[in-house]
């Protein structure tokens, strides 16, 4: 039986609406989510420390070729800060030293009671810190970064965590709530489940394509519902 063409487009936007329409859902709340909460706040820089170290004289420092000398690979050398204490980070292959800027000695790796002075130098909110640990396994909110790693969790509602370096104590990265909750949602817009990065991927387009054809059947649709003028018969 050969279906008449306004209940074909029916039926085809229909099926399309239902197929699209729990993905058309999530793509509004995530992007509304998305839209209201500030991308700074996001980014968690309001409970980060955001002043720089105090420069250090020239003629106090060692030379940085000189501070690099002593590691026959070193890769590159950059001038940092830990604790009040200007230091050489030096990188050679994936290793970072620390070097003490003054005296040109290669420092020890932070102990944990350092680790926690700069965690909490670090973050600038009211709240205490809960724990700390040295762990191996990174987990998915800072997937890409190489273990181990220090994990410095403090208290309040926002959960917020520092991760930082075990070679040299820099911050590595910083998590909270409102970031995981933004994670998760981007997650759900962008339609990639697995590594939250792919914006070009097969599912998303797909589904995009099911919506601007969704948006079409409904046109074709809408055309079949105003009446139209049916020319008078000759002669009335």
């Amino acid at each position: 039986m050969r279906l008449r063409p306004h209940v074909l487009s029916r039926r085809i936007h229909k099926w399309l609406a239902l197929i699209v329409a729990v993905q058309a859902v999530i793509w509004t709340l995530s992007g509304l989510y998305m839209t209201a909460v500030h991308i700074d706040i996001i980014h968690g820089k309001h409970f980060i420390r955001q002043s720089q170290p105090p420069p250090v004289p020239a003629d106090e420092i060692v030379s940085p070729v000189a501070a690099a000398s002593q590691f026959g690979a070193a890769e590159t050398v950059r001038l940092s800060s830990f604790l009040g204490r200007p230091v050489y980070v030096v990188r050679s292959g994936s290793t970072e030293l620390l070097v003490d800027a003054r005296t040109g000695e290669t420092l020890p790796a932070p102990s944990e009671a350092q680790i926690r002075q700069a965690a909490e130098h670090w973050f600038t909110g009211p709240e205490k810190l809960a724990s700390l640990s040295l762990i191996d396994e990174i987990p998915g909110e800072i997937r890409g970064r190489k273990p181990p790693l220090w994990r410095a969790d403090f208290d309040g509602w926002n959960k917020p965590t520092l991760y930082l370096s075990p070679a040299t104590g820099e911050l590595v990265s910083r998590r909270h709530e409102l970031w995981r909750i933004f994670d998760f949602v981007w997650m759900l817009h962008i339609m990639d489940y697995d590594e939250r990065e792919n914006v070009n991927n097969w599912l998303l387009r797909g589904f995009t394509w099911l919506a601007v054809l969704t948006a079409f059947s409904g046109a074709w649709l809408l055309w079949f519902a105003f009446p139209r003028r049916r020319r008078k018969a000759a002669g009335q």
